[in-house]
C-alpha cells in the first residue's frame, strides 16, 4: 500500500467514525439545531442547587442563542408528592434528576428516547454498565448523570496502631480481623469496633450494603427477561447456599454476641458519626460522604478502598445509587428536553459536574481517565463507578423496611435466616 492509498483510507476512515458519532447523538453536527428545539427546559431535582449553579451556567451561556435549563431544587422527602401534583396540575417540569430508585415508581411518567434515536449499543458503550437500569423495553429511560458508588473508608491510625498494613480487599479477612480492631470488656460493651455490620438501625446505608452482598454474591435481587420482572431473591442461583442467604449470614453474624466477629450492636451511635470520632476502623459509605466526613471531623486520618469482595470472585462489584436525566410526558416542550438532556450528561457539563460535586459521572471515557490535578480519592471513586451496579428498587420505603424486618428476624431469633429471606422475597415480589 502506498502513501496515497494510506492517506485515502484514513481520510474515509475520520468520516466514518465522525458520521457514527453524530448520528449517535454523541457529537452535534457542527451547529446545527434540530427543528423544535429552543426556549426554556425546566429541570427538578434534589441535587443541591449550588452544586448545579456554575455548570448550568456556563452551559446556558455556551447555548444562549438555542435553548436554556432552569433548574429547581426540591425537597428529596416530598419530591414525590410534589411532582404528582405538578403533573396534576399541568404545572410540571420538563426533565427530572431521576434516582435510580425511583425509575420504577416514576416509569409510567416518562417519555423514553427511541432507540432509534439512541441505541442500546451506543448506550452501553457511552455510560458504565450499571447504568443500564435505564434500559428500558421500547428506550432509554433516562440517560446517566453521575454514579455514586459504595466506597470503603478506613481509618489509618486504627489499622497503623494494630500493626496491619491497611484494609482487606475480601471480606474473609473480616472473620479474624474483627478479633484484633474491636474492644470491648468483660461485658461485651464494645468502645472500638472494627466494622459496622450486623444490626440495621444504627448502620448508615444499611439496605445499599446488603444489598451490596447480595448482588456480590450472585444474586441480582430483580431480573428482567423480555420486560418482565420477577424477584430473585430467594433463587439457589446453581449454589450450594443461595447467595442471598450466604449474604444475610455473613451481615448479621457481625452483631451476634455470642461469635468470635461480634463487633456491633444497636446501642452504638450511628455508624458514620463513630467513624468520624475515630472509634469505628471501617465505614461503607458513598463517594458523596467523603467532604461531609472530611468536615464533621477535620483531623479524622482515613482514607479510601475499593469495597472488599468475594474470595477468587471473577468480577468485582459494588453497589451505586444512579441519577439521570428523564423527559417527562407532560413536558411541553419534549424536543428541548431531550436536547438539553444530551448537554447535561455530554462529555464538558458532566466532567464539571463531578469537579463540583465530587460524584464521579456515568460516562465511560471520564472514567476511564480521572482529571490529572484530582486528589488521591478520586481513581478509587471513579473505579468504583465503573464496576458499580444496582437493582430495580420498587418502593425504596417499603423495601427499606422489608430489608430491616429480614435482619431484625434473625438476630432475635424469630426467623431463620432461610425463611427470612423467603418472606423477604414475598414482600418484594408483592410491592411489584
Amino acid at each position: 500500500m502506498n502513501f496515497f492509498q494510506l492517506g485515502i483510507l484514513i481520510f474515509f476512515g475520520f468520516f466514518i467514525i465522525f458520521g457514527v458519532l453524530v448520528f449517535s447523538g454523541i457529537l452535534p453536527f457542527f451547529d446545527t439545531t434540530p427543528d423544535g428545539v429552543g426556549g426554556e427546559a425546566v429541570l427538578w431535582g434534589a441535587v443541591p442547587a449550588e452544586l448545579l449553579r456554575a455548570p448550568l451556567d456556563e452551559l446556558n451561556s455556551e447555548n444562549k442563542d438555542v435553548f436554556s435549563v432552569r433548574y429547581e431544587e426540591k425537597n428529596e422527602e416530598s419530591f414525590d408528592t410534589e411532582l404528582v401534583e405538578a403533573l396534576a396540575s399541568g404545572t410540571g417540569p420538563d426533565m427530572i434528576l431521576l434516582p435510580g430508585n425511583l425509575l420504577v415508581r416514576h416509569e409510567n411518567k416518562l417519555l423514553p428516547l427511541p432507540y432509534a434515536q439512541m441505541s442500546a449499543r451506543t448506550f452501553r458503550d457511552t455510560y458504565a454498565e450499571g447504568s443500564e437500569l435505564y434500559l428500558g423495553s421500547t428506550g432509554v429511560l433516562a440517560l446517566p448523570f453521575s454514579i455514586d458508588p459504595m466506597v470503603m473508608y478506613w481509618n489509618r491510625d486504627l489499622f497503623t496502631n494494630a500493626g496491619i498494613v491497611g484494609p482487606p480487599e475480601e471480606w474473609d479477612a473480616f472473620l479474624s480481623l474483627a478479633g484484633t480492631l474491636t474492644k470491648k470488656d468483660a461485658a461485651l460493651n464494645i468502645s472500638k469496633s472494627t466494622i459496622a455490620l450486623g444490626d440495621f438501625s444504627n448502620v448508615r446505608n444499611a439496605k445499599d450494603i446488603l444489598a451490596m452482598l447480595i448482588i456480590q454474591a450472585g444474586n441480582p435481587i430483580v431480573e428482567v427477561s423480555e420486560g418482565v420482572r420477577r424477584v430473585s431473591l430467594y433463587d439457589q442461583r446453581g449454589l450450594v447456599t443461595p447467595p442471598a442467604q450466604s449474604a444475610l449470614r455473613f451481615y448479621t453474624e457481625f452483631a451476634n454476641p455470642s461469635t468470635p466477629v461480634y463487633s456491633w450492636n444497636r446501642s452504638l451511635p450511628n455508624s458514620r458519626d463513630m467513624f468520624a470520632a475515630g472509634d469505628l476502623a471501617v465505614y461503607f459509605g458513598r463517594a458523596s460522604e467523603r467532604k461531609a466526613i472530611a468536615a464533621q471531623s477535620p483531623r479524622l486520618n482515613f482514607d479510601v478502598a475499593l469495597v472488599p469482595q468475594i474470595q477468587d470472585v471473577e468480577r468485582k462489584t459494588t453497589f451505586a445509587a444512579l441519577t439521570g436525566i428523564a423527559v417527562l410526558k407532560n413536558s411541553r416542550n419534549p424536543q428541548t428536553a431531550f436536547y438539553a438532556g444530551y448537554a447535561l450528561t455530554g462529555k464538558d457539563f458532566s466532567e464539571r459536574f463531578s469537579r463540583v460535586s465530587g460524584v464521579p459521572p456515568a460516562r465511560r471515557d471520564l472514567l476511564s481517565k480521572p482529571p490529572k490535578d484530582a486528589d488521591i480519592f478520586t481513581p478509587v471513586f471513579y473505579n468504583s463507578a465503573l464496576i458499580a451496579r444496582s437493582w430495580l428498587d420498587p418502593r425504596p420505603d417499603e423495601t427499606e423496611r422489608i430489608f430491616s424486618a429480614m435482619v431484625s428476624n434473625v438476630l432475635s431469633g424469630r426467623s431463620t435466616i432461610s425463611s427470612a429471606v423467603a418472606k423477604a422475597s414475598e414482600d418484594l415480589a408483592a410491592l411489584f
